[in-house]
């Protein structure tokens, strides 16, 4: 009797565990939403972009080659006061249920960005379905839905084009960030620390570019690029940063992978170009007097990528030359993306949070006034030191005086 009961709790138990149907989905009743832009209106609305994928016509280009299939995605828009109330309202014009589980790139209008970023993520934290991994970008001299519907020729999903190359880009170039929906928000949040975002704008005819003609020609009308690092303060955009100037912010933030530098010698510009392999960046609060003052320490070890002027590089002597040399830019760059940053009073390199480390009972009394009273005017060392690791298969250039 009691193994007959047994068995029956035992059925039940398994008829309940099983019973996992009840909110499904079909795939062919579901939008896939790889990519959502978020722009204003003249009258003050939310103008949000959803790129949608064609499943059909992604699967076909890999079987006949690309161009020969059907445009890969499709851009649906929609107004509201809120970015919740536009989704919404998008389900007017498609034939599927909105699904975000796939989304994995935000791009933001520039307006949208000088405005404020206030409230715009709290509606993609909150669903469910979004995952905070999905990087952000800032659309710059464009509009967010114009990004979004350039089509791409190597990648048929533009979205997966643009994060493939914010990947890349900042792992060999050092002038960009990778950066996620949850990063900006957990910067947002810090009193210490400001978010910062690449940019991305659209290089030739943004008209030209929506037609499928885009990625039938081995010279695009139009491409979807990388552009500068947008500086925001109070979740408003203040600043872009470019150059030089855009890798000094990202030396700080300990994000540099690769990159090349490259130096003056014997009187010729850009003469010695140096790639980093490893890079380390140290930030610490120290204090003077009662005022917090900031140390960044910067190592960093690479080889010689390029020579263009007679120098050699057997010889000990010259390689601390360069070495010297190379601490001297380093330090200029990163000094001077930390004196932009002050001009706009934005710290957007974590002093606040160094501070915060360091010292919690002082920071409690000056977090409020931190970004306008002590960033501006607040003293950072800035030192370097860089190691030549390899000079390359050659140790004298072929050119000579």
């Amino acid at each position: 009797m009691k193994r007959r009961i047994a068995i029956f709790v035992l059925l039940v138990v398994c008829t309940g565990m099983l019973a996992g149907c009840w909110s499904k989905k079909e795939l062919t009743d579901l939008a896939f939403i790889i990519a959502v832009g978020l722009d204003k209106t003249k009258d003050g609305k939310y103008l949000a972009s959803f790129q949608v994928v064609n499943p059909g016509n992604v699967a076909g280009a890999t079987q006949r080659g690309g161009g020969a299939a059907g445009v890969p995605v499709s851009i649906y828009a929609s107004t509201g006061d809120s970015l919740v109330e536009a989704s919404r309202k998008a389900s007017q014009k498609l034939s599927r249920l909105p699904y975000y589980a796939h989304t994995n790139l935000v791009v933001i209008g520039e307006e949208v960005a000088r405005e404020g970023l206030d409230g715009v993520f709290d509606a993609l934290e909150r669903n469910n379905q979004f995952r905070t991994t999905a990087r952000l970008v800032i659309a710059h001299g464009h509009s967010a839905q114009d990004v979004l519907t350039v089509l791409t020729p190597v990648d048929k999903i533009s979205a997966n084009q643009i994060i493939k190359t914010l990947e890349f880009s900042e792992m060999a170039w050092g002038q960009t960030m990778n950066v996620d929906v949850w990063q900006v928000i957990r910067d947002l949040s810090s009193p210490g620390r400001n978010p910062v975002v690449t940019g991305v704008k659209i290089e030739g005819n943004p008209t030209r570019g929506k037609r499928q003609t885009n990625v039938q020609s081995s010279v695009p009308d139009a491409r979807v690029s990388l552009d500068g690092l947008a500086l925001f303060k109070n979740g408003r955009l203040v600043k872009w940063v470019n150059g030089p100037t855009a890798r000094g912010v990202v030396w700080v933030l300990d994000r540099i992978k690769q990159t090349n530098v490259t130096i003056p010698w014997n009187g010729k510009q850009e003469a010695i170009g140096f790639r980093t392999v490893r890079a380390k960046t140290d930030v610490e609060a120290e204090f003077k007097g009662g005022r917090p003052s900031i140390s960044v320490h910067i190592g960093a070890e690479g080889d010689i990528s390029e020579v263009l002027t007679m120098v050699h590089l057997n010889d000990p002597a010259v390689l601390l030359r360069l070495e010297k040399e190379l601490d001297r830019h380093i330090e200029n760059e990163v000094k001077q993306a930390i004196v932009s940053a002050q001009r706009v009073r934005t710290d957007v390199f974590g002093f606040g949070d160094a501070v915060h480390r360091a010292a919690p009972r002082l920071w409690k009394k000056i977090q409020n006034e931190w970004h306008d009273r002590y960033f501006p005017e607040l003293d950072v060392t800035v030192t370097a030191d860089i190691y030549i690791r390899r000079t390359g298969l050659r140790n004298k250039p072929y050119m000579e005086k």
